[in-house]
Order: structure tokens, then C-alpha cells, then sequence
């Protein structure tokens, strides 16, 4: 078989030489869209994470037979197109639900705990000036007696929302695809969520009902002080109206994913002047160690059971 891995620079350090025991391996770092065909063009697997396939490639690639996403979501590939062709696609689910809850928790710590402010009141020397041992300046809370709301109760929402209530937090949902209901945790519509809760976290996927979901209107009822997270997909919170309520209002927002990756040179949200309320990390909540050598094995493991499937 001839494995043709397109952006391995993603998958970090994590050890690619499990590949190389079941077929003809070409690694390329990064790959441009000009770039694709030409690097594809007697493949019988393709392995890609952002890199996108489209129609165009599959039919111009007689000899593909598989491709293998190197994340969950499968928006990268044309699935209607390979449907037709008869080339199977397969994804690997549940690898990063680990890091992506841990990660929920390290983005509201540091905004919750003013960390950027007492890091930086340390280390340029206000501390050892102090004629106490402590500094509270920057009050922070507990999360215990908050209220946590939740938009979009899977299976990384369900995690967050048990640790949450470990916390002793009040934790309530609301399901953007109308599909997930439980018992456990109080369900509510998107409006009163947004009211009441004092900390918000986004773990929807993007598509139609979720463009957008969260704009300028719907931030500002937000109560004062609310911590908003996303870890779902950018452009479920409209960023143009982030970069407006964070110098309006005091809404603190962590946010680990963007409409466009990587971020625009000139985008709004690098020009707010109240940069304390507002933490941005370059989409790593999936990327734990751990998360990528899951990610590696499962993707090695649907190429091994392709195989054996067509032996």
C-alpha cells in the first residue's frame, strides 16, 4: 500500500514508524492546497488532519482507496465525493477527550485566578516591594456554588460537566442539536443560560445551527463577570462581537479555537485594549501527548483493518 501522510508537522514528536509496517510511506511536513494533487497522485491512502480533499482529488487519484482523517471531524473531505468513488473514509473519535477537558479547566483557572496579572506582578518585582506577603488587588472566586452552564452536552461536555459538579458547581445544558437530554444535569434553553450562569463553556461542533450562535446581542446578557470558553469550533462565538464586549463589558473569554487557523494578522481580538479578560492558546486543547499517540495508533489501526478487510 502507498501511505502519502500530509501534514505530520501537526502530529508533533509523537512516533510515526508504525506506518512503515504496513506499507510505502511518503511524510511531508506541511502541504499546500497547490501542492496536493501532485502529492497524492498514486496514493491507495491518503492521511490527513487539516489538509482538505476535495472531489477534484479523489476522482483525479485512480488508485486511492482510503482516507484516513487524523481527527474526529470529517468536514476536510469531500465524503460525498468518496462515497461515489467507492473510497472509504474513517476518523478516530474519542482520542482527545481527555486533553480537551483538562484544558477547559486550564483556561478557566488562569482567567478566573487573574494568573497573567499575578505571574507578571511577581516576576517584574512588585512583590518583593510589597510591605505584605500577600497581594489581593485582583479578588478571584471559587467555583464551588457557581453556576457552570454548558452548550453541548457530549461526550467532552459530559466530562466537564461531572468535574464541574465535583467542584461543587451548579451545572446546567443546553443541546444544540436538540439530540442529547439527561437526568443528571438540569436542562435549560440558551437564553437562560446565558443570564444566570457565572462561567460558560462551548463543546458544539460548528454547522448551521451553531454558526454564529453566540453574537453581539446574545454576549451582552451575559452577567457581569461571567467567564465564556470555547472549545468547540470558531465562529460559534462571533469574534468581531468579542472584541467589541470585552472593552464593554466585564466578560471574560478563553478561547482555544478561531474561525480562521491561524489567526489573521490583523484580527480584531489583537487590538482590545482590557487584554486581562481575554486568553487565546493556538488550538492545542486536542494535543495533549497522550491525545496524539492515541490519535497515531488509531489511525494506524484503521489502515491495518482496511487491509485485512480487503486480504
Amino acid at each position: 500500500m502507498k501511505i502519502v501522510i500530509l501534514d505530520a508537522l501537526t502530529f508533533g514528536e509523537t512516533l510515526l514508524s508504525g506506518f512503515y509496517k504496513l506499507g510505502d510511506v511518503d511524510i511531508f511536513q506541511t502541504t499546500l492546497s497547490e501542492q496536493t494533487q501532485d502529492r497524492i497522485a498514486h496514493a491507495d491512502v491518503i492521511v490527513t488532519n487539516k489538509v482538505v480533499i476535495t472531489e477534484a482529488h479523489i476522482s483525479n487519484t485512480p488508485t486511492l482507496k482510503l482516507i484516513c482523517v487524523a481527527a474526529t471531524g470529517m468536514n476536510n473531505v469531500d465524503l460525498e465525493a468518496a462515497k461515489k468513488s467507492g473510497v472509504e473514509v474513517k476518523n478516530v473519535s474519542g482520542y482527545s477527550t481527555d486533553s480537551v477537558i483538562q484544558h477547559t479547566f486550564s483556561m478557566l483557572f488562569y482567567l478566573l485566578g487573574h494568573s497573567r496579572y499575578y505571574d507578571e506582578y511577581v516576576k517584574n518585582g512588585s512583590y518583593s516591594k510589597s510591605q505584605i506577603f500577600t497581594d489581593i488587588s485582583h479578588p478571584f472566586s471559587e467555583i464551588k456554588g457557581k453556576k457552570w452552564g454548558i452548550i453541548g452536552l457530549g461526550t467532552i461536555g459530559r466530562g466537564v460537566a461531572n468535574i464541574a459538579k465535583a467542584f461543587g458547581a451548579e451545572v446546567c445544558y443546553y443541546s444544540t442539536s436538540g439530540k442529547n437530554s439527561t437526568k443528571d444535569f438540569l436542562h435549560v434553553e440558551l437564553d437562560e443560560l446565558l443570564k444566570t450562569s457565572h462561567i460558560i463553556s462551548i463543546h458544539a461542533p460548528l454547522n448551521e445551527k451553531t454558526l454564529n450562535l453566540l453574537d453581539y446581542e446574545q454576549l451582552l446578557t451575559c452577567r457581569s463577570g461571567t467567564v465564556v470558553l470555547n472549545l468547540g469550533r470558531g465562529g460559534i462565538l462571533n469574534e468581531d462581537a468579542i472584541a467589541r464586549i470585552v472593552d464593554e463589558k466585564n466578560i471574560y473569554f478563553g478561547l482555544d479555537v478561531l474561525k480562521k487557523e491561524p489567526m489573521e494578522q490583523n484580527h480584531p481580538l489583537l487590538n482590545v485594549k482590557n487584554r486581562d479578560n481575554l486568553y487565546i492558546t493556538p488550538h492545542i486543547a486536542w494535543s495533549s501527548a497522550e491525545a496524539r499517540d492515541r490519535l497515531i495508533a488509531g489511525v494506524i489501526e484503521n489502515i491495518r483493518l482496511f487491509i485485512k478487510k480487503r486480504t
